[in-house]
C-alpha cells in the first residue's frame, strides 16, 4: 500500500524469517523512524512505535486510552471492530479513571507476591504430573500440548472455580479472541456469545452456592470498595482472565523452553547455576522476538510523541518487543543475558493498564522452568530451532508446536 507521500507503507504485524528471530525491520524502524506508518491487517493506517521510552510514554499516558471501538480508531482485522482489543468483553469493563482503579483493586489483591508463594507448590506437583505423563508416552514429544498448556489451563480455572475439564472449550473460546485472521467474524461472534453464556452461569452458579476462589470473592460487596462488580463485570473479568491467563502463559513457556534450548549453552548455564531461573525468566520476557500484535491504543486529542504530532483519532500501536530490543536502554540487547540485572522489559506492559496476572505468570514460568532443570535435564530441541513454526495470526504470538527430546 503506497502513503500519501509515496513511501511503501509497513504491513502489520512485520513478518520474521524465524520463530525465535525479531524481524530485521526493528533495528531500522527504532534508529530511523521511530513512530511508523503501518497498515494493519483490515486494511487500515496506524502508527507504530518501537522504542522503549516512546513505547512506555505512551502506556502511562492516559490521553492513549483502549477505546478502539471509536468512530475514526483504525479496525485491527478486516471484517470486524478490533477482535479481542474491542470486543463487548473489553468494553464492560471499566477502562479509565476511578472506576478501572475499583475494578483493578478487587481483582488485583488476588494476585500478590504471598498469594502466588502460597500457589507455588501446587504448580509445581501439576508440573511434575505432566512430565510424567509425556515421558511415559515417550520421546520425541510436543512440549506446549504435554505441559505448557495444560499447566495454565488448571491454574487459572483452579483461581476461578471453573472445572479445568471445560479447556477445550476455553481453547477454542480464547483462539477466536486472539486470533487476527483465522476465523471469519461471525464464527467469532458465534463463539464469543457462547462464551459469554457459559461464564454468565457460571457466575449465576457461585452466586448461588460462593466457594473459595476468586469469583466467589468478587460477589461480595467488601472485596470492591465502592461496592461489589456487576453481573457484565464479573462476566467479562472471568473471560478476561481464563484468556490472557492461560493462553499467553501457555504460549510463554513454550517460547521460553525454545529459547533456552536453541543455544544449548543457555540450558547448560541454567544447569550449572539453578540460582539464574528468576533472571533467566525475566530476560526469556525481555528477549521474546515472538511476542505478537502488541498493544494498540487510541488517541482522541493531538499529541507528541518522540518529536512527531500525532493527530487526534490516531490508532498507536505499542510494540513492547521492539522496545525490549531498544540497544539504547539495554545493554547487549541483542544477546540473551540470563544473568541481566537490572531488568525493566515492557512484555508485561507499563502504567495503569500493565498486567495485573504478572505475578501468577512469573511464578507460573518460574515453577515449569525449576522442574524440567530438575526433570529432565537432557531435555533438547528435536528438530533444529530455525525450523520451529510460529502461530499466525494470534494476538499474543506463540509456536505451533515445540518437539522435544531428553
Amino acid at each position: 500500500m503506497e502513503r500519501s507521500d509515496g513511501q511503501q507503507a509497513l504491513s502489520y504485524p512485520i513478518p520474521s524469517t524465524a520463530a525465535l528471530e525479531p524481524p530485521a525491520e526493528w533495528a531500522r524502524l527504532r534508529r530511523e523512524c521511530p513512530v511508523a506508518k503501518v497498515t494493519l491487517p483490515s486494511g487500515d493506517s496506524a502508527s507504530l512505535l518501537t522504542r522503549y521510552e516512546d513505547v512506555k510514554q505512551v502506556l502511562s499516558d492516559p490521553r492513549f486510552t483502549r477505546l478502539l471501538n471509536a468512530d475514526d480508531a483504525a479496525r485491527i482485522s478486516a471484517g470486524d471492530s478490533g477482535g479481542v482489543f474491542s470486543d463487548s468483553l473489553a468494553t464492560t469493563l471499566p477502562q479509565s479513571g476511578d472506576e478501572h482503579q475499583r475494578w483493578r483493586r478487587a481483582v488485583v489483591k488476588w494476585f500478590t507476591a504471598r498469594r502466588m508463594a502460597a500457589l507455588r507448590p501446587g504448580i509445581e506437583a501439576m508440573a511434575e504430573r505432566l512430565i510424567d505423563e509425556m515421558t511415559e508416552r515417550g520421546q520425541p514429544a510436543d512440549l506446549k500440548a504435554a505441559l505448557a498448556f495444560p499447566l495454565p489451563v488448571w491454574v487459572i480455572c483452579d483461581l476461578l472455580g471453573v472445572p479445568d475439564s471445560d479447556r477445550d472449550s476455553f481453547a477454542y473460546w480464547s483462539d477466536t479472541m486472539l486470533n487476527l485472521t483465522r476465523y471469519p467474524q461471525d464464527e467469532v461472534a458465534a463463539a464469543q456469545a457462547e462464551f459469554a453464556d457459559y461464564m454468565s452461569g457460571h457466575v449465576t452458579a457461585k452466586r448461588a452456592r460462593p466457594t473459595d476462589d476468586l469469583l466467589s470473592a468478587l460477589l461480595d460487596p467488601a472485596e470492591a470498595p465502592g461496592g461489589g462488580l456487576s453481573d457484565r463485570e464479573l462476566v467479562a473479568t472471568g473471560q478476561a482472565l481464563l484468556v490472557a491467563g492461560h493462553e499467553t502463559t501457555a504460549n510463554m513457556i513454550g517460547k521460553m523452553v525454545a529459547m533456552l534450548l536453541a543455544d544449548r549453552r543457555r540450558w547448560e548455564q541454567l544447569l550449572t547455576d539453578r540460582s539464574l531461573v528468576r533472571t533467566a525468566v525475566e530476560e526469556a520476557l525481555r528477549f521474546d522476538a515472538n511476542p505478537g500484535f502488541g498493544m494498540p491504543r487510541y488517541i482522541g486529542e493531538a499529541a507528541e510523541v518522540a518529536g512527531t504530532m500525532l493527530p487526534r483519532g490516531t490508532t498507536v500501536v505499542c510494540s513492547m518487543a521492539a522496545a525490549n530490543r531498544d540497544e539504547q536502554v539495554f545493554g547487549g540487547a541483542e544477546d540473551m543475558v540470563l544473568d541481566r540485572s537490572p531488568n525493566a522489559h515492557l512484555a508485561f506492559g507499563a502504567g495503569a493498564h500493565s498486567c495485573l496476572g504478572q505475578a501468577l505468570a512469573r511464578t507460573e514460568l518460574q515453577a515449569v522452568l525449576e522442574v524440567l532443570l530438575r526433570r529432565l535435564p537432557a531435555l533438547e530441541l528435536a528438530v533444529p530451532a530455525e525450523d520451529l513454526c510460529p502461530l499466525e495470526g494470534l494476538v499474543v504470538g506463540g509456536l505451533s508446536e515445540l518437539p522435544v527430546r531428553w
